[in-house]
């Protein structure tokens, strides 16, 4: 059962509230603190991937952030965009090949960066992190897990 359920709607300004809350619970339920920026940035990057889904797909609908403390913390978000879908940013290259330099490229760029990219990157902050169909409807679910009392290395 669930700790914190928490909705949020396919506002960017919302992934924040996501993230704010994820650590709080993380720090109460016994995270340690190394892991507390992990936990920060990947939920961050997989509500962003939900936002994306739900702008194009499902833009009135609730994303789902399910966090849980039983034994090991874990983080679950549910988007409610077509399984497979990576937004309509297929091409992972899509955009990039003009880039006008560093100082440039968030700001010019940042709302075209295509969804598996934030899965990339939840994979290298994320030891244990499952991405399936959610399974009883549309959608995906991005399972993040990390330990409860120890330390990261």
């Amino acid at each position: 059962m669930p700790t914190v359920r928490l909705q949020i709607s396919a506002t960017p300004a919302h992934v924040r509230t996501a993230r704010l809350v994820a650590t709080a619970v993380a720090r109460r339920s016994g995270v340690a603190d190394s892991a507390l920026d992990e936990i920060r940035l990947a939920v961050g990057e997989a509500c962003s991937r939900a936002v994306s889904l739900h702008e194009e797909f499902a833009p009135h609908e609730m994303i789902t952030v399910l966090l849980e403390d039983e034994g090991k913390f874990v983080v679950t978000v549910r988007d409610l965009g077509p399984v497979g879908t990576e937004s309509r940013h297929t091409d992972p290259l899509e955009g990039f090949a003009d880039l006008p330099g560093p100082d440039q490229f968030l700001a010019t760029y940042s709302d075209r960066m295509p969804t598996g990219f934030g899965l990339a990157v939840i994979g290298s902050l994320v030891d244990d992190v499952e991405i399936r169909a959610a399974g009883d409807g549309p959608g995906t679910l991005v399972r993040m897990t990390w330990p409860i009392g120890t330390a990261l290395t």
